[in-house]
């Protein structure tokens, strides 16, 4: 690894220990010429996942998009950061087993609604109501009276 400070081509590994999301390693190192440390983080390098859009449009999988909904459905909500990352980091793992090169959107959306039904109801139905594009208030009243029969 190049050191970031002096850009000298060779580095030590001084420590290293899980990351705290458990699926990289956080590594401390020490470059031997000009004695700074820096620490690098190590990930699992996995295929590129494809996703399929309603119009057919094909993209690659970006974790930002699926952050960014279930951000704007928690908005405002008593849910932390934490638990919003740990909903995330689920919903990815269950994107990840299908083993899958391409997957359509809706696959991602109903996942990503399963995990915010059982993390706050009000994000689920914030989430449902943009996701399945409700068109009146009598199909928002049916989605509502889903969570309630359960």
């Amino acid at each position: 690894m190049k050191c970031p400070y002096c850009n000298h081509p060779d580095t030590r590994v001084i420590d290293s220990r899980p990351a705290d999301d458990g699926n990289s390693i956080r590594r401390r190192r020490s470059c031997d010429v000009c004695g700074k440390r820096f620490t690098t983080y190590e990930k699992v390098e996995t295929i590129p996942l494809i996703i399929i859009k309603k119009d057919n449009n094909r993209e690659q999988y970006s974790r930002n998009k699926i952050e960014a909904g279930v951000l704007r459905a928690c908005y405002k909500r008593p849910v932390s950061a934490d638990d919003i990352q740990k909903t995330i980091d689920c919903v990815e793992t269950k994107i990840f087993s299908l083993e899958e090169k391409e997957i359509p959107s809706s696959t991602i959306g109903e996942l990503v609604m399963e995990e915010l039904k059982s993390l706050d109801e009000v994000a689920y139905v914030r989430f449902a109501s943009v996701y399945r594009e409700f068109k009146d208030v009598n199909t928002f009243m049916a989605e509502i009276k889903k969570i309630l029969d359960k």
